[in-house]
């Protein structure tokens, strides 16, 4: 089973796109193992987005990540990063297809509502991160919980 993680950025929470963007990845048919709402540190920011560190907007960036609460989830399922990817849409929302997250609600690059670790490492170190080590479950089949009749 593939994780990645996901984070509603401090547009999204503040946009009230949370419930929508959580309900396109459960219908989707991925599950969210992992969640944290919370006001990212400066320090998580800038280890995040450390490859960025070099380019001009990298400041802004950190500083609009961590201007308001974010919501920081693992979400996992068969091809889970590229899935995401695609729920996501294209970073320029004037380049998303609708049907995305981005193409359906975001207008701005500096603003795109979402992010979606892009390759099996970056989503190892982003949820190290984001979530420490040890801390996250498997997801349980609601065959393994549910009770049937």
């Amino acid at each position: 089973m593939e994780r990645t993680y996901v984070m509603i950025k401090p547009d999204g929470v503040a946009r009230g796109l949370m419930g929508e963007i959580l309900s396109r990845i459960e219908r989707k048919g991925l599950k969210i193992s992992g969640m944290k709402f919370a006001v990212m540190e400066e320090a998580k920011a800038k280890e995040h987005y450390a490859e960025h560190a070099q380019r001009p907007f990298f400041a802004g960036l950190v500083e609009f990540i961590t201007s308001s609460p974010s919501l920081s989830l693992v979400v996992e399922g068969k091809d889970s990063i590229k899935i995401m990817r695609a729920i996501n849409g294209a970073t320029k929302p004037a380049e998303a297809a609708p049907g995305t997250i981005r193409g359906d609600f975001a207008m701005d690059t500096g603003r795109n509502l979402v992010h979606a670790s892009d390759s099996p490492e970056a989503a190892e170190r982003e949820i190290k991160i984001h979530f420490g080590e040890g801390v996250l479950l498997s997801y349980m089949r609601c065959e393994d919980v549910c009770l049937y009749e």
